[in-house]
């Protein structure tokens, strides 16, 4: 026979506190004399009543207001008298009284019908007293306590953030770790199917959870499980997915806690943290600890720490340091970790022997992003002849999460539509609304600042079309949405390496919109605020980041360690400085020159394409190949390339 288990009930702190207050407020209410004893209201009318037909045996008055009755042997006989017989709060019957109370009014007035009923040969009994509640009394003199001992409790709680044990119990246990457990018994539905994309670093993490399975596997030709695996990726590639699709797919016990987590107000509270989770995971091994944002605790020690802030910081690494580096490798306790910011982590955090593995994940390409889109558009009702592999060449730089945002905020067009399926314009529009922002058609634009606008992105797709390197152009609108009055979508090559000639094409193309407003205009305007951002980095790079510049040479100032961000002295001299901003000047400069020229050679066409803007207010690819001709550069047979991404020249105000 099997055994059934009991469940009994789990004692809680909180039991004694209502115990307490119970008893408190008993003695409260109950706290006078016979206050156990069950009375019944009267008033003072039927009390002049029973007074005269001598049913009354004594009158208290208590505290000069309120008067209690107590009836005579022979009036409790009478029918009239039988609710005071009733049962009190232990099953007595009120036998000695009092019976009735009732509030006396005018006290003067009262007294003198008592003496009245005494002078006209009334026999009974009556006295003026005064009651004090002593329960009440002592339970006001340590009010005061009380409420900063339930201020501290509520201070201790909040403060310990829930940390583990019980209900009550997070005062004691604020160093305890917070880390949630995920095990077979856990329903975690994440699995390595649903996370598309990502092949080398989902094979890589795969390893690790074979590792874990299959240990002797690895340890019988004398390997040693690697300590810990480090995710590195820009946000949203799905690093915390990856860690997800572990604990679904490992079968061990699976510790996720964020970096955040660790850091508390109180001194030595993280590294007890620390402790107690390593602790915990070498007791439940085979199994993996997962830390998320692991850069909130493991910045580079020593950095700026002027005031002496970051002690306890510092303090939490120190000790991760010491458990990941001092657990034998038989107790089979990895460590996964993910951050977006590599390059501010502490040296020592990155060593062999404690994240021996660094997985980087990368924007998904064009293969990875159709099965994202694949994944993503299970749970739509999307039409039938929706072309996935289109999708994913419209999405280039986009993320997993970017993916699935235009999935959603497609479903969301098509329902505002009143459509029964998701189409591909819905999709459209669902990239245009997540890159280039809503759009603002009822906007009040002046017929002035619409043609400069119109002009604006016509000189960025003129420039664009005739150059052999930019950008191919997908559409240009001059409805204002987002924070831009106009905007200009180009769908960039994927390039693994960049030439100068590369990036010069793409400098003028984006200064064309203010070569065209000078050309037409004879006028500049603050439109061409993003593009004379984008070309000043763009020349910045070109001077002092990837050697490309003849004046300043085979030299780079770039510091990939991240180190150099907060210091306060330049890695090169004042007069390379100024080298440095007289090049990057005449880039701009001549790329500037460039564009006006050719759009000089080609007004005419410059000037219907604003003038079919300003018709239509939105062209796409084919109004310019009838305006400007078939463009030379396109290549056919690579259609789907994709870049790094979705580009967006904007006039703003």
């Amino acid at each position: 026979m099997e055994n059934k288990k009991i469940n009994k009930p789990k004692f809680n702190p909180y039991w004694i506190y209502g115990i307490v207050i119970t008893v408190l407020l008993a003695m409260s209410m109950f706290g006078g004399d016979n206050n156990w004893q069950s009375i019944s209201k009267t008033n003072i009318s039927d009390f002049e009543r029973f007074l005269n037909q001598e049913d009354v045996a004594e009158v208290v008055v208590i505290n000069q207001k309120m008067a209690r009755v107590t009836l005579t042997q022979n009036a409790l006989e009478k029918s009239v008298h039988k609710v005071v017989k009733k049962e009190n709060l232990i099953g007595q019957q009120n036998i000695q009284g009092p019976h009735y109370e009732f509030e006396v009014g005018n006290l003067e007035l009262f007294q003198r019908k008592l003496e009245q009923a005494k002078d006209n040969g009334i026999n009974f009994k009556y006295d003026f007293i005064s009651v004090e509640n002593r329960w009440m009394d002592v339970i006001l003199g340590f009010l005061p306590i009380i409420i900063i001992i339930g201020i501290w409790i509520f201070l201790m709680r909040r403060m310990s953030g829930g940390a583990g044990g019980g209900a009550g119990g997070q005062i004691f246990n604020i160093g305890k770790s917070k880390a949630k457990l995920f095990d077979q018994n856990t329903d975690v539905k994440t699995t390595f199917k649903e996370v598309a994309g990502l092949e080398g670093a989902k094979e890589e993490i795969q390893e690790i959870v074979d590792f874990l399975k299959n240990p002797k596997k690895y340890t019988v030709l004398g390997g040693k499980i690697p300590k810990g695996a480090l995710l590195v990726g820009l946000p949203g590639t799905g690093k915390t997915l990856l860690a997800k699709a572990v604990a679904g797919e490992a079968k061990v016990p699976f510790f996720s806690i964020s970096g955040s987590d660790f850091v508390e107000m109180f001194v030595g509270v993280g590294a007890s943290r620390v402790r107690d989770l390593f602790k915990q995971a070498k007791e439940k091994s085979p199994a993996i600890i997962f830390i998320d944002e692991i850069d909130a605790i493991g910045r580079a020690r020593g950095k700026n720490n002027f005031t002496g802030s970051n002690d306890e910081r510092e303090n939490t690494l120190n000790q991760l340091l010491t458990e990941m580096d001092g657990f034998g490798t038989d107790t089979n306790v990895i460590v996964l970790a993910a951050t977006n910011r590599a390059d501010v982590l502490d040296k020592a955090l990155m060593r062999a022997g404690r994240f021996d593995r660094q997985i980087y994940v990368d924007l998904p390409d064009l293969n990875e992003r159709r099965e994202i889109f694949k994944v993503h558009l299970k749970p739509l009702k999307s039409i039938k002849t929706l072309d996935v592999e289109f999708l994913a060449k419209q999405t280039p730089g986009f993320s997993g999460a970017d993916i699935a945002n235009v999935c959603n905020e497609a479903a969301l067009i098509a329902a505002r539509k009143n459509k029964k399926s998701v189409g591909k314009q819905d999709f459209l529009d669902a990239v245009d609304r997540i890159v280039g922002g809503l759009e603002k058609k009822h906007k009040i634009i002046t017929p002035g600042e619409k043609k400069t606008i119109a002009y604006h992105e016509a000189g960025h797709a003129t420039v664009s079309w005739l150059l052999e390197h930019a950008a191919p152009l997908v559409k240009v609108t001059i409805v204002p949405r987002g924070q831009s009055l106009g905007a200009a979508w180009y769908l960039p090559e994927e390039r693994m390496i960049v030439r100068t000639e590369q990036i010069l094409d793409e400098i003028c193309a984006a200064l064309g919109g203010r070569a065209a407003e000078k050309l037409i205009f004879n006028q500049i305007s603050t439109g061409a605020l993003s593009d004379l951002e984008k070309v000043t980095r763009q020349a910045r790079s070109i001077v002092s980041v990837y050697g490309l510049n003849d004046a300043i040479g085979n030299l780079t100032y770039y510091d990939s360690t991240g180190q150099s961000e907060n210091s306060f002295n330049k890695p090169y001299s004042e007069k390379t400085a100024q080298i440095i901003d007289e090049e990057i000047s005449n880039i701009i400069e001549t790329q500037y020159k460039r564009a006006c020229d050719l759009l000089k050679k080609n007004k005419s066409k410059l000037t219907q394409l604003a003038e079919r803007l300003l018709e239509k207010e939105v062209i796409f690819k084919d109004d310019l190949s009838n305006i400007l001709g078939k463009r030379p550069f396109d290549d056919d047979q690579n259609p789907g390339k994709s870049g790094d991404n979705l580009e967006i020249e904007v006039a703003v105000k």
